[in-house]
């Protein structure tokens, strides 16, 4: 297939979803490294068709943001679309497994217990 003709098959909603979510992780990144993730402020997403999120949950596979540049992510995302979700931040019991985990709520995470929350 050309590269024309792949270009046309292209969603641009999905490529407006992947734009915004690029730039939503780079700066959740940035904002995490210089401050508390209650400081954390994602641009407002596009007004974008359902398609959008296919070019969002695209760019987040892709990138490999950590677990809670994720969930601020899509919290951002969702709420804009009437959904909101607090991110939730959890950890393992301690001892030399122990581990910390962030998602949105709604999602499973068993392994961990809740130690705070981060409302949309």
């Amino acid at each position: 297939m050309t590269l024309r003709r792949h270009l046309r098959r292209l969603d641009p909603a999905a490529l407006l979803g992947a734009w915004w979510a690029l730039r939503a992780v780079r700066r959740a990144r940035r904002e995490l490294r210089n401050g508390p993730v209650e400081a954390v402020r994602l641009p407002a997403p596009p007004r974008l068709p359902t398609g959008g999120g296919r070019g969002v949950h695209a760019v987040l596979r892709r990138l490999e943001p950590s677990c809670l540049e994720r969930a601020l992510v899509l919290q951002r995302w969702l709420a804009a679309r009437g959904q909101p979700r607090a991110v939730v931040i959890g950890v393992t019991a301690p001892g030399p497994g122990f581990r910390a985990h962030a998602w949105l709520d709604g999602e499973a995470a068993p392994e961990f217990h809740e130690i705070a929350r981060v409302a949309p």
